[in-house]
């Protein structure tokens, strides 16, 4: 009952950590909110850009839902068919005869099976068994000598590389048991001839082979199935087709609109459809027609320039959603930059190796040059550089646009099928190539390409049907949206929907949060 407490003590409540941690995260949101207004819908976000007003403006949910089950209606007819096609490759063995010594030196004199234009490509192989029953892993490091002769029509012997000329390339032998890694030993990017003989002899074995026993020595020989490549010739052809129609249609479309009043998809939807042609190559045809590396080049080329141009298409519409006054020096320059770089870095890689394996078939990217890896490192830290900087302009354009009429449906569409796509070939490609992914990219090698014509006809259709889809979705609507005035309104959701949000007009919902923040003062006569 002694002293100013009269007996009883006071202790402030206390919730522990948990409060704590509460009271630290309020505090965060205070301070997160006073930055809020710079980054969310305001007044000087504004858009005074006119442009034509596309279909997606007019759509409900179940047209929407209907695009999506046709373009993967589409893209699974695509898939089903790739299954039900050919294997892609065709193999020939060949085991080597010899006895003693002569195993791990050769020579091995080879015919190989008959060959023609539309098995592209061969690719020698040779993969060695040993007699080894210890719980060892091994790599010796050996020298190959390839020679190669065509024979002719007339059954003469044609050199196409000669043993003497140099091409003595070193190669790895890696082990473990009984069981070796196979080993490329000749790859001709193109076929002149219908047989050729193929010479093969290996220096800096014989140790290897007086301790472990060469047991086995089987070549493989493999080259693309004339079945398929028939199939990839018709579906190029019918996609190039496809393309073109699409092109015209969607540039019929828009004919009576100037060009300045194009929004920015459409604008870079009538870019990508012409490289989507390109995409396509016109000219595959001549690949099997004459034996140059011209058109293997334009190929590679074209299918280059257009999968950069769809990312520089995924960069410039995030961005110029947000961004009216789009300048050469400010807007376009930095995306340049990088996609400049990842276009150069995937064209180097596929032109050098390409034109240096005709120059000489024993080539490897991997073993015979030091700049390989130097490319590989650059490509990666510039495609780093890429996704770190679309991930910017997305966060920045959802924050700044997520509540505005019109721009918020573009953002989730775009976002949506963007998505999907990129979801599709990241799977189709980590199940091809796994951890190898660039390194098997941009090589001439057999682990390149696909295996089976499902991953082929997954991955080609895929892109071809994503254009498709988005023509369609911006092409100029057959109903104005925005009103009878004008064919043309300005993009401007305080000026486009005055009273009505895009929930409002096109689902039919009454959320209040997604009114824009911007509103035109109602007209007495408005009927709206």
């Amino acid at each position: 009952m002694d002293g100013p407490g009269l007996g009883y003590s006071y202790h402030l409540p206390s919730g522990g950590w948990n409060l704590k941690i509460r009271n630290a995260l309020t505090q965060f949101s205070d301070l997160f909110s006073e930055f809020n207004k710079y980054i969310a819908p305001a007044y000087h976000h504004d858009r005074c850009e006119r442009s034509v007003p596309m279909r997606l403006y007019s759509m409900h949910k179940r047209e929407f839902v209907m695009v999506f089950v046709a373009f993967f209606a589409c893209f699974g007819l695509a898939v089903f068919i790739g299954l039900a096609g050919p294997p892609i490759t065709s193999t020939a063995e060949h085991r080597a005869r010899l006895n003693g010594t002569d195993m791990a030196t050769g020579p091995f004199v080879m015919k190989t099976p008959a060959l023609s234009t539309y098995s592209q490509q061969l690719w020698v192989i040779a993969k060695f068994s040993t007699a080894n029953s210890d719980d060892e892993r091994y790599d010796k490091t050996f020298q190959v000598s390839v020679s190669i002769d065509g024979i002719s029509p007339e059954e003469k012997l044609v050199s196409i590389l000669s043993a003497e000329s140099g091409h003595n390339r070193t190669r790895h032998l890696k082990c473990e048991r009984q069981t070796c890694e196979e080993l490329v030993v000749a790859h001709l990017g193109s076929l002149d001839y219908t047989h050729y003989i193929i010479t093969v002899r290996f220096y800096g074995l014989e140790g290897f082979h007086q301790r472990y026993t060469i047991r086995n020595l089987t070549f493989y020989f493999k080259n693309y199935n004339p079945a398929f490549t028939q199939i990839e010739i018709w579906f190029r052809l019918i996609f190039l087709l496809a393309a073109f129609v699409i092109t015209c249609w969607f540039g019929h479309s828009l004919r009576k609109y100037p060009v300045t009043d194009w929004s920015i998809e459409q604008k870079w939807i009538s870019i990508l459809l012409p490289l989507l042609i390109l995409y396509n190559n016109p000219l595959f045809p001549l690949i099997f027609l004459f034996n140059s590396w011209v058109p293997g080049m334009l190929d590679a080329i074209m299918q280059t320039t257009f999968l950069c141009a769809i990312l520089m298409f995924w960069l410039c519409v995030y961005h110029g959603l947000r961004q009216n006054e789009r300048k050469l020096a400010t807007f376009y320059l930095p995306k340049f930059l990088v996609i400049g770089c990842l276009w150069v870095a995937a064209l180097i890689l596929a032109t050098w190796l390409r034109c240096t394996e005709l120059e000489d078939p024993t080539y490897n990217y991997v073993l015979d040059t030091s700049n390989y890896y130097g490319l590989k490192v650059f490509f990666f830290t510039v495609g780093g550089v890429y996704i770190a900087y679309l991930a910017l302009l997305m966060l920045r354009a959802y924050s700044e646009l997520r509540s505005m009429p019109y721009f918020d449906l573009r953002l989730r569409f775009l976002t949506l099928l963007a998505v999907i796509v990129a979801g599709v070939c990241a799977l189709v490609t980590a199940r091809q190539f796994g951890a190898g992914v660039l390194e098997d990219s941009f090589a001439s090698r057999l682990s390149t390409y696909y295996r089976t014509s499902a991953q082929f006809m997954a991955l080609y259709g895929l892109l071809n049907f994503y254009l498709y889809t988005m023509a369609y979705v911006y092409s100029p609507g057959v109903q104005q949206v925005y009103g009878q005035h004008s064919s043309i309104t300005k993009d401007n959701p305080a000026f486009s929907m005055i009273n009505d949000s895009d929930e409002e007009v096109i689902y039919g919902s009454d959320e209040d949060s997604r009114r824009p923040l911007t509103r035109a003062p109602r007209n007495a006569d408005d009927s709206d």
